[in-house]
């Protein structure tokens, strides 16, 4: 007789039932989800981590924080880190400076001249150069001469 890993409620079986119908949601909680309805079903942590395409231990830990918290380990926690201090509008704005004239005397913009004038035009509280240039890095525009003529000067 196999182990039985996980007892789901009738409500939390109905309620993984639907969310598995529903087809849009992140990757992670959808392969919770099925773990815990696989497991629910008798199957094996190998089995189950096996056909979810996870480790056996995370098949493991997923049931253990299914008994301890319920579905609400579906989801993930916020996650600790620096919280964001320039937000998408003002990235925003910096890029378009960055697509403007550069000031008058300088051939180009220089990713020091722009987050200078970031924040003498007051598009940002603060900010350094390398926040300049990741910022414009992500919008892919092109740092050499043949794009808009920014430069790390």
């Amino acid at each position: 007789m196999k182990k039985e890993h996980v007892n789901l409620t009738d409500a939390d079986r109905t309620y993984l039932e639907n969310l598995l119908k529903k087809g849009s949601m992140p990757a992670s909680r959808y392969k919770r989800a099925l773990a815990l309805l696989e497991l629910d079903r008798g199957r094996t942590f190998t089995a189950v981590a096996k056909s979810v395409g996870v480790t056996k231990q995370t098949a493991s830990t997923w049931a253990t924080k299914y008994k301890e918290s319920g579905l609400e380990f579906l989801t993930d926690k916020p996650r600790p880190g620096r919280p964001t201090l320039i937000d998408g509008l003002q990235r925003a704005k910096v890029t378009a400076l960055a697509c403007s004239e550069p000031p008058e005397g300088y051939d180009r913009w220089s990713l020091r001249l722009l987050a200078d004038k970031a924040v003498e035009l007051e598009l940002v509280e603060a900010i350094s150069y390398g926040e300049v240039h990741l910022i414009l890095k992500k919008t892919n525009l092109s740092l050499t001469r043949n794009g808009i003529g920014v430069s790390a000067r």
